[in-house]
């Protein structure tokens, strides 16, 4: 279900008549009050180590628990993108990584309580040469290095990252 299907009360009037003003945003006819529903800035990692293997995570919990994902998640409030994706990293996988590059974006839908959440996912491109640090932890429940040659676009649960990994393993292709 949409979000913007779902409010049915203005948020600062209380007004029974918090009305769909267009595919992105609902206006108060009571009060004036206009809401936007704009997405919300997420983010993932493609991390290489020293002999170019990907680190893919297995997702531990819903949307798509159990299959493959990149570290990442979303920005939080007064961060920035890069903050947000180096925290994410450090989160669910315990790497402090130094230096990110962005590489695209791509507009998505996450499903979470029965809602579907716009977002804007950002991709970056890490580089390690000490994974020693490197576990499973919050929303990752394994983690593993992968030859990019073996790794199957199909097997990551998330549309956007299923998208991103195409993307990437395309460019790594024409190198």
């Amino acid at each position: 279900m949409n979000i913007i299907d779902k409010w049915k009360f203005c948020p600062q009037c209380g007004s029974h008549q918090f009305k769909k003003n267009s595919f992105k945003s609902l206006r108060c006819d009571a009060c004036g009050f206009e809401y936007f529903m704009n997405p919300s800035s997420a983010n993932a990692t493609f991390i290489l180590n020293s002999a170019n293997q990907l680190l893919v995570i297995r997702r531990k919990i819903e949307p798509a628990k159990g299959t493959f994902d990149l570290p990442g998640g979303f920005a939080d409030i007064e961060e920035g993108a890069e903050e947000g994706a180096l925290r994410e990293v450090k989160e669910e996988t315990g790497l402090e990584l130094n230096n990110i590059q962005y590489l695209f974006s791509i507009p998505n839908q996450y499903y979470y309580s029965g809602i579907d959440i716009p977002t804007l996912d950002l991709f970056y491109e890490a580089h390690i040469s000490d994974s020693s640090k490197l576990q499973a932890m919050d929303d990752a429940e394994a983690y593993y290095w992968m030859n990019l040659e073996d790794i199957n676009p199909n097997l990551f649960g998330l549309k956007s990252a299923k998208e991103a990994v195409t993307r990437f393993l395309a460019t790594r292709k024409k190198q």
